[in-house]
């Protein structure tokens, strides 16, 4: 009868590991087989709890990596790792047998990752079978019970048969596990090289700053899921980090509005070192109330920020934002290091490129800006004279012009107030880069702001393409505003922070444009009398007015007039392709002596008159028209017509030819422009009178 019991049993535990080796061939992971083995085993042999322990690599821990218990059991975390040595599963690996645990509770006490669950409610203990195939050690199943005993030895070959089978099973999973695993890496290593394919492809085929950064932030989003890439860039002058780029797709628009600020020595020093970083939520907290309460309003939770840099310095700094909290490992920054590497590198040599262009835009258009100024018409090309007077003026020039001060020139039309700032800028420090010079006068009202300073394509009705104005012109060079008197009112002011700031904007832009220019002004209107009559700044003249040159008219310095004739003559000559030796004296005294309203200018044309007229080797000088020209400029008023008609012709003069609006030759004569109108055309005043 006892024989018959004990086949009996014998038979039904073939049957179960029979069962048991079909349960772990049909289960498809490692949890689901100690759930069959538990199912099927507790029948059969008395055990409240299964797990798997799994070997590491380098053989000083084990790992549960599978667990299955009964209710009234206890649990264990799947993932706990315990030392190898001196544990009851190291013992079992390395004897390569079943090891029994008479009391689990004195087991765990012993284990410091264990120790908080010595604690047991009542008395368990264990048995712990190695698992190896093919001499290869691989890790332990342990089966746990409360009822204190050990298992009989046919349940410890059963459970030994069942440990070979479940080793099978286990290094399946392992291989099947690092086959996945190993995928996994692979698939990341391809997209991470496409990504830095991708964006040195940026690198190399984009030269413009902003382009690249939105192909690049298109790249980085589909690898790292991104809710948002921006790009913040160091302003050199004003030390301001400002954003560049900021791609947002899904955004609210709140991050585009975030304002610049300036940048810390700890953050330049942070960004010298070019390591990326990742900010958690309590990061982001620490940041400034302006972008924290705009990331909280866009609900981003995890950001990763590189800085942009090369061996030159700091550029600024790239960062990704996340709406979920741990969208960014620590594994994501050294590709982040790479690729901020990379757009540092491009951002380096499109700045390279960027100053190169700027540079040949520059010298081009001074180029094109010179070749205008040599096909212009000069009223002289140097200073001619030695009379006390303009001794004077070329004292002033040489201790002014190093200094770099502004200088205001006065004096009547045609004195030669332009030689004078060219003979400024000749000797001044500036003299390698730009002399650049504008008649306001000559140039309408409503465009002197656009040649002043520029304007973009669009910015106005003809504004077909962007145009540096002479300020930038002029940078690190000199400007020369001639007629500085007849600049309007509403332009003043921006003409007064330009000279003072040393900045200002293009028409169209908001973007401040600096340079480093030195302003010489002229002009041949009462600046002061302008200010009382409220045609001028009180401000601006002070500006104007830091080196003030009083140019004297040519009546002034006649015995300088000899000289000029003679220097015309030679230039006009030669010029004309003719041989003219000697001028009569009769001839150089009337010149000498005529009245030359006009100054230099006049004497200049009227002797390029006296060189055509000239048939041989002498100036022939037409005496006459000097006589009639000074009877002109003598007689005297004799009717009340000419009285009222000189008054109209001085008050034109004096408006510039304006007839109406502010300081126009209406207000001065304190008429109306229809009644000035009526009276130039009765008293028969045209334009050649004034």
């Amino acid at each position: 009868m006892i024989e018959m019991e004990s086949r009996s049993a014998a038979d039904g535990r073939y049957r179960t590991l029979l069962e048991v080796s079909d349960a772990i061939a049909a289960q498809p992971n490692l949890k689901a087989i100690l759930q069959s083995l538990r199912r099927l085993l507790s029948s059969v042999v008395a055990f409240d709890s299964v797990g798997l322990c799994l070997l590491s690599h380098n053989r000083d821990s084990v790992r549960l990596i599978a667990f299955d218990r009964s209710p009234e059991a206890h649990e264990v975390e799947i993932g706990t790792e315990v030392p190898y040595a001196g544990s009851a599963v190291g013992r079992a690996i390395d004897e390569q047998k079943p090891i029994y645990v008479p009391d689990l509770q004195e087991e765990l006490s012993r284990i410091p990752q264990l120790a908080s669950q010595a604690r047991l409610a009542t008395p368990h203990s264990a048995y712990v079978f190695p698992i190896s195939i093919s001499g290869k050690k691989l890790g332990a199943l342990a089966f746990e019970t409360a009822q204190r005993g050990q298992f009989s030895p046919e349940d410890v070959e059963l459970m030994t048969s069942v440990s070979s089978h479940v080793a099978v099973a286990l290094e399946s999973a392992v291989a099947t596990d690092t086959a996945e695993l190993y995928q996994r890496e692979l698939a990341r290593e391809r997209d991470r090289l496409r990504l830095l394919l991708e964006i040195n492809n940026q690198v190399v085929t984009q030269l413009d700053i902003n382009e690249l950064f939105r192909s690049a932030s298109a790249s980085i989003r589909k690898y790292f899921a991104n809710d948002f890439t921006g790009f913040w860039l160091i302003d050199k002058h004003s030390n301001q980090l400002e954003c560049a780029v900021l791609d947002f797709p899904g955004g609210k628009g709140f991050l585009a509005d975030i304002p610049a600020r300036e940048v810390t020595d700890q953050e330049v020093e942070k960004m010298r070192t070019r390591t990326a970083e990742i900010w958690s939520q309590q990061d982001i907290d620490k940041l400034r109330p302006a972008v924290l309460e705009r990331l909280k309003a866009e609900s981003i939770a995890a950001m990763a920020v590189a800085p942009l840099g090369t061996s030159n310095g700091p550029l600024g700094v790239m960062s990704m934002g996340s709406k979920r909290p741990n969208n960014f490992g620590q594994e994501d920054l050294d590709i982040l290091s790479q690729i901020s590497a990379q757009i540092s590198l491009a951002m380096d040599n499109a700045l390279a490129y960027g100053r190169l262009s700027a540079s040949r835009n520059r010298l081009e258009d001074e180029r094109l800006y010179l070749e205008s100024e040599i096909r212009a018409e000069y009223n002289f090309e140097d200073l001619v004279g030695k009379s006390p007077a303009l001794r004077k003026v070329v004292d002033q020039i040489e201790i002014v012009a190093p200094t770099g001060s502004t200088v205001l020139l006065r004096g009547e039309t045609g004195t030669g107030k332009e030689l004078i700032a060219r003979a400024l800028h000749s000797l001044s420090p500036r003299r390698d880069r730009t002399f650049v010079r504008l008649n306001c006068a000559a140039i309408p009202s409503g465009l002197v702001e656009s040649e002043l300073f520029g304007h973009e394509k669009g910015a106005f009705t003809g504004a077909l393409m962007q145009k540096r104005g002479r300020f930038e012109l002029a940078d690190q060079g000199t400007l020369f505003l001639d007629e500085i008197g007849d600049i309007s009112l509403e332009l003043q002011p921006k003409l007064l922070r330009a000279l003072q700031e040393q900045e200002f904007e293009r028409l169209g832009s908001n973007k401040t444009i600096h340079v480093d220019v030195r302003l010489i002004a002229a002009t041949h209107r009462d600046l002061p009398a302008m200010i009382r009559n409220h045609q001028f700044r009180e401000d601006l003249f002070y500006r104007l007015n830091v080196f003030p040159i009083e140019i004297p008219p040519l009546r002034d310095r006649r015995e300088d007039i000899p000289l000029l004739v003679h220097y015309f003559v030679s230039q006009l000559s030669r010029r004309m392709q003719k041989r003219i030796k000697s001028i009569p004296r009769p001839a150089m005294d009337a010149l000498t002596n005529a009245p030359w309203p006009g100054n230099v200018r006049e004497l200049e044309n009227f002797i390029e008159r006296a060189v055509i007229l000239s048939q041989g080797d002498e100036l022939n000088v037409p005496v006459a028209e000097l006589k009639k020209s000074s009877l002109r400029n003598a007689a005297p008023v004799s009717t009340f017509h000419e009285a009222e008609r000189q008054a109209i012709i001085d008050a034109l003069k004096a408006a510039a030819g304006r007839l109406s609006g502010a300081g126009g030759a209406a207000e001065r004569l304190g008429l109306k422009r229809t009644t000035l109108q009526n009276k130039m055309r009765r008293l028969s005043v045209t334009k050649a009178d004034y």
